[in-house]
């Protein structure tokens, strides 16, 4: 296995009594960013992942292929406990021939049992050859759009062989951020494989990272007993927060605690603190391994195909919208507005749009804001005017007599007054656009003397405390038994996810770089497009 990328000092800014030092990855060219407090000087949990555009490759030179392909396989190499520490591999205990863990650890494996995953297994990044860049969501590497295959995606599930003494080890789960449909899936799984594989000491972490550093806040033990049937339940059974402690504290806490595993569910800003920590524990050459399970129900996280809890959220807001076009059919002259979660990325605004078939109009964050510092398309929309939002209201009006608008919370901010505050993750905090579309809505059709009952629903956090469906029961059962065998496998610092419809290990550093976004040029917004009817608003 490949070392882990090099970092260098990148520089730093300062603000307030926050000092802002920046670390350069050399295979990614991604500055990630972890805030030091002036006073103590040490380094805290706040990470952030900025991208910075790759150096362009020399596509005249006639092996930029190969050199793509390269730096390709070492960005995606899987950061593996025998970097660091000498430690030797033995036979796994983990079998599905048998109802208890394998105990002849000296013993031959069951070779009639092909249920293994070799280590060399590779699932492909990308699977469309475009033939042109025009081509609607074209992702080319080159003008020409040639066909360059990647094929450095670590495939996920039980190896052969394992890292860590399942009687002896120590694990331990934590849920951070904000809640969503799944968490007690994932719990339940990773408890129930852990014990398939043997292991008897499993630990929740209370209330996120703060449970490493809250003095009441104690363990959790955890069983088959204790998780049996809290996936019957939404929320999350140990407990959720935002920001955290210091990262040195948390290693000095997982060392305490004698943790050998630590799964971290979270989204891009915990992915990314899960990441400092394995770093901490690398430099300390430590045997723990930390494996995350990505949990988001707007489905940004980069390369993944879904998150777990995007499809109950989705579902969930088709109550909300079926509300609303109710209202606003019923009405004379009814304006249903719905607003749904979405801060960056518009993926539940879209699919509940097309889900429920009665959207007029859908607005997401990509149509209206600048995406990271990457060069893409975007569709921005604007409200006043002769091709705006309110002018095609009207038209819905006059010839179908009502109408249903589907927003996301990050859509329109910069019609919003910035408050340049920010919530415990670092967040900024966003102004309702919900509320602004309201009054919009209503002083338009007021200032052209036509009627309008218009009807504002905010589902917001109905959307992520109801218990997982069963598309995401299934996801989450596949994300957490993975997670475990990637932690037994020996690999730290990765993420398990669906890439392809493949179950896939990816490194922590390549999933955080940016948030993903729905691309305003791919067939799934055009099939939105097409379902809604409207223009483009500029």
């Amino acid at each position: 296995m490949a070392l882990a990328p090099p970092m260098d000092y990148a520089g730093s800014v300062s603000s307030g009594q926050k000092h802002l030092g920046c670390f350069r990855v050399h295979t990614s060219s991604r500055l990630q960013c972890v805030d030091y407090d002036k006073k103590s000087r040490t380094k805290q949990l706040v990470v952030r992942a900025i991208f910075v555009d790759r150096p362009q490759l020399d596509f005249s030179n006639p092996n930029w292929k190969e050199q793509f392909q390269e730096d390709f396989g070492k960005r995606f190499s899987l950061p593996h406990l025998r970097d660091v520490i000498d430690v030797e591999p033995r036979p796994t205990t983990f079998s599905l021939k048998s109802r208890t863990p394998l105990e002849n650890v000296n013993g031959s494996m069951q070779e009639s049992w092909n249920g293994y995953v070799n280590d060399d297994d590779r699932a492909l990044l990308k699977v469309i050859k475009f033939a042109s860049p025009t081509s609607a969501g074209a992702d080319c590497i080159d003008p020409d759009c040639s066909w360059v295959e990647q094929w450095w995606v670590h495939r996920a599930g039980p190896r052969k062989q394992i890292y860590f003494e399942p009687q002896y080890v120590k694990a331990g789960i934590v849920t951070c951020g904000g809640l969503c449909p799944g968490l007690n899936d994932v719990i339940r799984q990773i408890v129930l494989t852990l014990e398939k594989y043997g292991v008897k000491n499993i630990v929740g972490i209370q209330h996120g990272f703060r449970g490493f550093f809250e003095d009441h806040l104690s363990e959790v033990p955890l069983s088959r007993h204790v998780v049996q049937n809290i996936n019957l339940a939404g929320g999350s059974f140990l407990g959720v927060s935002r920001g955290g402690a210091n990262i040195s504290d948390i290693v000095d806490s997982i060392q305490a605690r004698r943790l050998d595993m630590l799964f971290v569910l979270g989204g891009n800003g915990t992915h990314a603190g899960a990441n400092a920590i394995h770093e901490e524990c690398r430099k300390r050459k430590l045997q723990v391994s930390i494996v995350c399970v990505p949990k988001t129900i707007d489905n940004d996280i980069l390369l993944m195909d879904k998150t777990f809890g995007f499809d109950t959220a989705v579902e969930a807001a088709q109550r909300a919208i079926n509300s609303a076009y109710i209202e606003a059919h019923s009405a004379f002259h009814g304006i249903g507005l719905v607003k749904l979660m979405g801060r960056s990325s518009g993926f539940i605004t879209m699919h509940a749009s097309l889900s429920s078939g009665q959207v007029d109009i859908c607005l997401i964050p990509e149509t209206s804001q600048s995406k990271s510092s990457v060069t893409q398309m975007k569709v921005p929309f604007v409200l006043d005017g002769p091709n705006g939002v309110l002018r095609h209201l009207e038209h819905l009006i006059e010839t179908k007599g009502f109408a249903l608008v589907c927003v996301a919370e990050g859509a329109g901010q910069e019609y919003l007054q910035k408050s340049n505050a920010t919530d415990a993750s670092g967040n900024m905090v966003l102004g309702d656009i919900g509320v602004h579309l309201q009054q919009k809505i209503k002083s338009h059709f007021k200032d052209i003397g036509v009627h309008s009952d218009v009807k504002y629903i905010d589902p917001t956090y109905m959307l992520r405390a109801v218990r997982a469906n069963a598309s995401d029961a299934i996801l989450c059962t596949v994300l957490g038994q993975n997670a475990v065998h990637g932690a037994f496998a020996g690999f730290s610092g990765i993420t398990t996810g669906v890439c392809n419809t493949h179950n896939v290990y990816l490194p922590i550093p390549e999933v955080i770089k940016s948030t993903r976004f729905v691309d305003p040029n791919s067939r799934m917004w055009h099939r939105c497009l097409t379902s809604t009817g409207q223009p483009d608003f500029h």
